[in-house]
């Protein structure tokens, strides 16, 4: 009832519930009740808990603030009516005519009155203080970039003024209870006083050395940079607040690139949840800022998802568009139709061309280039045998997907029995569960099933730590257990203290100027986040059942720990196959085996469980047993036919492409140069060996104004030209349409 409860008033626990109905349901109707009694000590009481669940809501960014601002009863009108409420208790207390009821009600006024200037004057900072782009590792020298100011003036600045009555309404109270008008009087003018000095201090910010550069001056400074650096790669990444993973899988893999890498980005949010990197990053909020750029040395674009505002840069003729996706599985979205748009698609092996060919989507066959999975390199190869005296066994679901499709995840209709089966099995299995973190944000009954499962585990943990053999080994592993665990206090300390390389308080534009790559750091962090790892998995017992969740460990990390893994039709599958590990996939939807097969070339290699988990033996046998792991060589074939040979690595095959394709660019470009040289309107589209009569036409990409119709500058015979020049506006006006409205 009460997880109900939070769903529906869009909480994110049971203390902001609780906090939720201290405000709404008993601290304003008690204040309201008080000031109608009238009861000075219920209204005291009452108003402290609206004050301290106000706060906590809003300390906790709590959803359900949001939603009292869009139903008129935002943090304004809750202070607004708690000051009526006291005026209305004066008022029933008898001292409507004396002079504190009118102290209170003018000074209340004035302090709603400063309200307005100070929301405009912080309003007017951001504004000013905000760039028409961020950056990261681009040098912005040219322009001075004055420092942010004090975060404690901006940050939740009108909830911090609001909360300035506190002194009038305190004065107010303690006036009524002792007679001694004069605490009213110095608290109204201390909330007055206070209000006045908060706008004031804000003021000296306006002026023109504490204001971010104009835009001019920040794209003129940004043209300069792109004219010095010459970007020839480009990672193109638009998407929403929790899509940043995609872009972030792309990191490495551009810090490796042949040439001079960058990545484009369209959201400020996402930059702010963009892993370390030292390839310059550079987001363009604006659909004509970033159609304004100069972007001509650039000759390959890179695009990590399909979404509408790749049109923006899709319109770039001098290079070509790759679409690389952000994983490989046999789900839908890896054959998107609107892949056709772009110049070619690369995939990790064979497997992604099939793909393509059986969906018959657009996609031409020719288009397509294996260039392997260079995200995959850190996952290491099994030598054959367990890692440790009992073997690991990932259990790593999907999520329930948007669809309902049972297929989606095994969670809901196998993940118990999975579970129960490895934890009950005959020879002892360790079990580590990392459920995918969009887990149970659609369905609850996955979101209960999770619960169960790791309910589960931690009483499994329980039943084996009491048992004399695991015992025995927690007692010989404790103090190495505890070294372990001071190393990792020790290397969080360090990565939070490296986390931070501007100065605290600093706005976006702050540290798009501050924010350069430091290659020491960025090699101590890469150093950091591997001696993490390593002390986390030996801070605790190899014995030891383990429910991971959150950043870290990563996916990958739990691969390698792992000796076999359980799990649903995703890209976890494909990637987890280049391990060469035995893997059981399920058959949540109870298709059939061999049709479960055919529809999903990642399972030819799996132990097809059914939902009741059977099978799962022969994974289990497989592990323990080499000569017992009948799918071995049918994972090796199946490795290279999803994510392609082994040698050349992933990482030299795709600077091969790179290469080819940038090639190809430059050709193009040279070809279009040659052909545009020199040559007049109706040249190109002659058919004949008669001499064209048109003017000479300018250097432009095409000889067309991007609709497909001539320009106006050329008239047709017999055509008339009032008509052709309608009909030219309404073609460049449609253009202009197509390029600035997102497609999807």
């Amino acid at each position: 009832m009460i997880s109900t409860a939070i769903r529906l008033a869009r909480v994110g626990s049971g203390a902001e519930l609780t906090a939720a109905v201290l405000l709404l349901g008993v601290g304003y109707p008690a204040v309201m009740l008080a000031a109608l009694i009238p009861n000075l000590w219920l209204f005291t009481a009452a108003g402290a808990v609206t004050y301290l669940a106000d706060w906590y809501l809003h300390q906790r960014r709590s959803y359900l603030i949001n939603r009292l601002g869009r139903v008129r009863a935002g943090v304004s009108i809750r202070f607004l009516l708690r000051q009526l409420l006291l005026v209305l208790l004066l008022a029933r207390e008898g001292l409507a005519e004396q002079p504190v009821f009118y102290a209170a009600v003018a000074g209340f006024l004035l302090f709603y009155a400063l309200q307005a200037p100070h929301g405009a004057l912080t309003q007017l900072i951001q504004l000013r203080r905000t760039l028409p782009i961020a950056t990261r590792n681009i040098d912005l020298h040219a322009v001075r970039i004055p420092d942010a100011p004090p975060r404690v003036l901006l940050h939740r600045a009108g909830e911090k003024m609001l909360h300035l009555d506190v002194f009038a309404v305190v004065g107010v109270i303690a006036a009524v209870a002792t007679g001694q008008d004069v605490l009213a009087y110095a608290g109204v003018a201390a909330t007055l006083g206070l209000a006045v000095l908060n706008t004031l201090i804000l003021a000296p910010y306006l002026r023109r050395k504490r204001r971010a550069p104009s835009a001019a001056a920040v794209f003129k400074a940004v043209d300069a940079w792109l004219g010095e650096y010459q970007p020839t790669v480009a990672l193109y990444f638009s998407g929403s607040a929790d899509s940043a993973y995609q872009v972030n899988m792309w990191l490495e893999t551009m810090e490796e690139i042949d040439g001079r890498p960058i990545i484009i980005m369209r959201e400020r949010k996402l930059v702010q949840k963009l892993g370390d990197t030292n390839v310059p990053v550079l987001c363009v909020p604006g659909a004509q800022h970033l159609m304004a750029m100069d972007l001509s040395t650039i000759r390959v674009a890179l695009y990590a998802a399909n979404v509408g505002k790749n049109i923006h840069m899709l319109r770039e003729p001098n290079m070509k568009h790759v679409f690389i996706g952000h994983g490989d599985s046999d789900k839908l979205a890896s054959v998107n139709p609107y892949s056709k748009v772009y110049d070619e698609v690369w995939t990790a092996g064979r497997a992604g061309r099939d793909r393509y060919a059986l969906a018959d989507v657009g996609v031409r066959d020719e288009d397509i280039v294996e260039v392997g999975r260079p995200q995959l390199a850190p996952i290491q190869s099994w030598t054959g045998t367990p890692k440790n005296a009992v073997p690991t066994v990932l259990y790593a679901p999907t999520w329930e997907g948007w669809d309902g499709n049972p297929g989606n995840t095994s969670l809901m209709s196998a993940g118990e029995n999975i579970v129960r089966r490895l934890l009950d099995a005959a020879a002892p299995v360790r079990v580590v569960y990392k459920p995918h973190p969009f887990t149970g944000i659609v369905d609850k009954k996955a979101a209960a099933a999770d619960r169960r499962i790791k309910a589960m585990i931690a009483e499994a943990n329980t039943r084996r730590a009491a048992e004399p053999r695991w015992a025995k080994e927690s007692a010989a592993a404790e103090a190495g257990q505890a070294a372990a665990r001071a190393d990792l206090v020790r290397i969080e300390a360090r990565l939070e203290a490296l986390a931070h390389t501007g100065r605290d308080g600093a706005d976006e534009a702050e540290t798009s100027r501050t924010s350069l790559a430091d290659p020491h750091r960025l090699a101590e962090i890469k150093r950091l986040r591997a001696e993490w790892n390593d002390a986390y998995w030996r801070s605790f017992g190899w014995w030891e059942h383990r429910v991971v969740t959150g950043a870290e460990p990563k996916l990958y990390d739990c691969f390698n720990e792992s000796d076999a893994m359980v799990s649903d039709i995703s890209s976890v599958v494909s990637d987890f196959i280049a391990s060469g590990k035995p893997y059981a996939v399920t058959d949540s939807a109870a298709v059939g085996a061999e049709e479960f097969k055919q529809q999903n070339t990642a399972v030819r290699a799996a132990v097809i469980l059914d939902n009741g988990a059977a099978g799962l033996d022969e994974l289990l046998a497989a592990v323990a047993d080499p000569a017992a792991d009948r799918l071995a060589q049918d994972r090796r074939d199946l490795k290279r036919y999803l994510l392609g040979p082994d040698e050349p690595t992933s990482m030299e095959q795709f600077n091969a492409a790179v290469r080819a394709l940038a090639a190809k660019a430059e050709a193009r470009n040279e070809g279009v140069a040659r052909r545009l040289a020199g040559q007049r309107l109706g040249e190109l589209d002659r058919e004949d060996g008669a001499p064209a009569a048109s003017a000479p036409v300018s250097a432009t990409d095409d000889d067309t104004d991007g609709t497909g119709a001539a320009p106006a500058s050329a008239p047709r015979a017999g055509a008339d030209p009032e008509g052709d020049a309608e009909i030219v506006k309404a073609a460049q006006d449609a253009a202009g349409d197509a390029e600035t409205t997102p497609v999807g």
